[in-house]
């Protein structure tokens, strides 16, 4: 079975977390949602709270198909100063899988830890200086993906995110199929 691994912190922007968790599951993928907090219970950005169904520290020395961030500030900045989930992060681009983040977390989480260099990549308006920091071109698309690395822009664009994020881990196919199920399309 397919495997992703999304990570959470108090002030995840609500709807991208969910929205990626929902989806991907949605697409049979298993997925690990996981707190880089001292708790498994988090407040996102706007209120509302998720139970992690781990803690990011049980994650580690684990295979993933896919390691995701969610955007929301404070909560990229959290994801950020996480050595373990960033660590995660790079082991799936040192082994050429899926590393993914929307809205802040591209520029806060990605570009601040050096994964997106010689990369095209897209952020939340506004964080587009810190991703030329080490993205080769800040797009302005829903979602860029460049190789395995895919990025989006931030709440709205959260649906989309995810089923590109279900076409790369389970195929275009899936994809479509969820969508349609969603009213939705990638």
């Amino acid at each position: 079975m397919v495997k992703a691994l999304v990570g959470i912190a108090d002030g995840s922007e609500d709807i991208e977390a969910v929205s990626i968790i929902d989806t991907l599951r949605r697409g049979g993928v298993e997925v690990t949602v996981a707190s880089v907090m001292d708790s498994q219970q988090i407040t996102c950005a706007n209120g509302t709270k998720i139970t992690a169904d781990a803690m990011i520290s049980d994650c580690d020395g684990q295979q993933w198909d896919a390691v995701i961030a969610p955007g929301g500030m404070p909560g990229a900045e959290h994801l950020s100063d996480n050595a373990v989930f960033t660590g995660l992060m790079k082991k799936q681009l040192a082994d050429n899988k899926v590393a993914a983040a929307i809205c802040a977390s591209p520029a806060v989480v990605m570009a601040k830890h050096g994964m997106l260099d010689g990369k095209k990549a897209t952020c939340y308006p506004g964080f587009e200086e810190l991703l030329l920091e080490s993205a080769t071109m800040a797009l302005t698309e829903a979602v860029v993906v460049d190789e395995n690395i895919v990025t989006s822009r931030g709440p709205a664009t959260a649906v989309t995110f995810a089923l590109v994020l279900v076409g790369k881990l389970c195929g275009p196919e899936k994809s479509r199929e969820v969508g349609q199920g969603m009213l939705a399309t990638a």
